[in-house]
């Protein structure tokens, strides 16, 4: 049976990948706010990692990340920044997904020549700098940039030790959930399921070759 490991299985999309999975006969196992569970604090991430024990996952999904952090909302003009509301964006967005890698990375199930085991954490094409042509969201966008540039990393040194691991940043679409509540988009808007079902999909036709790599729910790279 295949394994999954969802952090953030309660939220929108992590509800909806869990689902998935299980209605295709995974064995998924959830972490979430709801049960303790705070990428933002290392603590927190060790011990749900060692409670974890031998347990190996053939994906380990990040579906956590946030657009605005408290009250505040995103910055429209580098005018508006808050040291604050930064930190605790970058702690979640970029921090904690390096804190996953460190803590569930080895996880990842090793087998046997030419297998494949999957560490994919939700990212955005807004963190995107070569397509960024708007400008505002600073914080969200730097702290998504921030999260690109720890997956591209982790996927080079994680490779060197597992050759059938793939470490990818996936950008969902914009998808109807809280986070995207009250922010008109210029485009479609998926359902969680669609997003999910899409992203599967992407994630079935990785090859270690793609690990490092950054794509959309088209499965289309995005560029960095």
């Amino acid at each position: 049976m295949m394994k999954a490991l969802i952090l953030g299985r309660t939220g929108g999309i992590g509800s909806a990948f869990s689902a998935r999975l299980e209605a295709s006969g995974w064995d998924v196992t959830g972490l979430s706010r709801s049960d303790g569970f705070d990428l933002t604090d290392q603590g927190s991430v060790a011990r749900a990692a060692e409670r974890l024990g031998k347990a190996r996952f053939d994906l380990i999904l990040n579906a956590t990340g946030a657009l605005t952090v408290g009250e505040g909302s995103p910055e429209k003009t580098i005018r508006a920044v808050e040291a604050s509301a930064m930190a605790a964006m970058f702690a979640l967005n970029a921090t904690g997904v390096a804190l996953a890698l460190r803590y569930f990375s080895p996880l990842l199930a090793h087998r046997r020549e030419g297998g494949r085991a999957v560490f994919a954490s939700l990212s955005a094409r807004v963190g995107s700098i070569g397509d960024n042509r708007l400008g505002g969201w600073i914080g969200y966008r730097a702290a998504k940039a921030a999260q690109n540039q720890i997956i591209r990393t982790a996927a080079i040194e994680i490779a060197r030790q597992h050759r059938g691991a793939i470490v990818v940043a996936l950008h969902p679409g914009t998808v109807a959930t809280r986070l995207s509540a009250g922010y008109q988009p210029r485009h479609a808007v998926l359902t969680p399921d669609q997003s999910a079902a899409a992203l599967l999909e992407v994630i079935a036709g990785l090859s270690p070759a793609d690990t490092g790599t950054f794509r959309d729910w088209r499965g289309e790279p995005v560029p960095w």
